[in-house]
């Protein structure tokens, strides 16, 4: 199960653990044919699956049941899917035109993301979409910077610039850990125009990292083997003193941009140094990162009144509720079990999967990110349950009630920037329950690769 920047020996563990695990029996299979059991179970959701066709509607059974909830989060088994990107935007607007969400948060740096938020809000320098995209430049460089992304992108900004004066602007924010020199250089950028004072300390306290400015995890690796001094103290004492700033209105978005960036920054370093650290989890220490991004988002106040509302962007290990999955077996938890834990039925998860098609990946970790072919889903998987069900396209609400047979533990793919086919058991799927994992699903059995703006 590789996913996005996930550490190598994280990938390793999962290589072994999943690959001592059994595939569902094929007892029962009729000669080219589908098992009983999945059979049975395609045919429950064929029965409860609304197809999707392209029409306004298709998803008006998800936006009822969002409700008056204050978080949803869109999945992908994929991080280079095109269908999944598209059909997450069609949510995503519906969501900001009739449900009055406030901010979209993807599995993303903060301060890249916040190029893109100041564009879509039109206080940007970036003329065009593209090129406040263009600030996402490292390793998966198509993940966010695709021609999916760009058009969502331009339809906030056209949607924004629309809105009557004082009305809340949708942003465009960033809740992943991974950016710590460039949120580093965003602190103390902030401070040298409000205090330079203040950003000559911050200056020093971050110059404790500086020698690890293009290499991070070597970071941790120094600390934990080599005896350099840890920047612990310094990171979270930087963070201690921005928390405590105030500002006035005209300052409080810069303002929750620093706090944020600094954050970042603690947050980073706590997880390069435990990369290297027996007994961390550092997935655990990212996704705790994220929600705590996400409670963030949704404290500041909204002008006008009224509550914030979040859509997230993120992988299904991260969306869907760890608890249901071998992840939670093996002691991981995840973004989508802690919205659950803290907001309950306000915060809505939805899944994204596939059968076979197409997907911009790689070969290996840092390689350049090509068309792959993606395989038809393992026999007895979710995946090939859904293929069985022969809707190209749908929605399968989950919360109150699933169909037949999709209640028992399945395998289930997650595909993240690196794809390899040839361990695809052992790299790719792991087993889940989906009706605890979700409160609903979106199918496309063949889907293609996204379109990446550069190479």
């Amino acid at each position: 199960m590789v996913t996005t920047r996930s550490p190598v020996r994280r990938h390793l563990l999962l290589v072994l653990l999943l690959a001592a695990g059994c595939a569902p029996a094929a007892a029962g299979r009729p000669p080219g044919g589908a098992d009983v059991a999945t059979a049975g179970a395609a045919a429950a959701v064929r029965s409860a699956a609304v197809p999707l066709t392209g029409a306004p509607g298709d998803y008006d059974p998800l936006l009822e049941m969002v409700g008056d909830a204050r978080v949803v989060l869109l999945g992908e088994s994929t991080h280079g899917t095109h269908e999944f990107y598209r059909e997450r935007a069609r949510v995503t607007r519906r969501l900001v035109e009739e449900k009055g969400f406030t901010a979209v948060a993807v599995e993303g740096d903060w301060p890249r993301a916040a190029r893109v938020d100041r564009h879509v809000r039109g206080t940007g320098a970036d003329r065009t979409a593209a090129q406040a995209l263009s600030a996402f430049t490292g390793f998966p460089v198509w993940m966010w910077r695709n021609a999916e992304v760009r058009e969502l992108v331009e339809w906030m900004r056209g949607h924004n610039a629309g809105l009557p004066a004082g009305a809340p602007r949708v942003g465009f924010h960033g809740l992943d850990v991974y950016s710590l020199a460039l949120s580093a250089d965003e602190v103390v950028r902030y401070l040298e125009g409000v205090d330079p004072a203040a950003a000559e300390r911050a200056r020093g306290r971050y110059a404790c990292f500086r020698r690890f400015r293009d290499e991070p995890q070597g970071y941790g690796q120094a600390v934990e083997f080599d005896d350099a001094p840890s920047c612990e103290a310094q990171a979270a004492e930087q963070l201690r003193e921005v928390e405590a700033r105030t500002a006035d209105a005209a300052g409080r978005a810069a303002l929750f941009d620093a706090r944020r960036n600094a954050a970042v920054v603690a947050g980073a370093e706590a997880y390069y140094r435990g990369m290297f650290q027996r007994g961390v989890n550092t997935w655990n220490l990212r996704d705790r990162h994220m929600i705590a991004t996400l409670e963030a988002l949704l404290a500041e106040p909204v002008p006008g009144g009224g509550p914030a509302r979040v859509v997230v962007w993120a992988h299904n290990t991260h969306v869907g509720d760890a608890r249901a999955t071998h992840m939670g077996d093996l002691g991981e938890l995840n973004l989508g079990q802690l919205a659950r834990e803290r907001y309950g039925a306000d915060a809505v998860l939805v899944g994204f999967t596939t059968y076979d098609g197409t997907v911009m990946a790689a070969r290996e970790w840092g390689a350049p990110g090509e068309r792959r072919t993606v395989r038809p889903a393992l026999p007895g998987s979710f995946g090939a349950v859904f293929h069985e069900a022969a809707l190209p396209a749908f929605l399968l609400p989950l919360r109150g009630g699933a169909p037949a047979g999709l209640g028992e533990r399945r395998l289930q793919r997650a595909i993240g920037v690196v794809y390899m086919p040839a361990t695809e058991r052992a790299s790719h799927y792991f087993h889940a329950r989906l009706p605890e994992q979700f409160d609903a699903v979106v199918h496309w059995d063949r889907t293609r690769a996204v379109q990446p703006l550069a190479r």
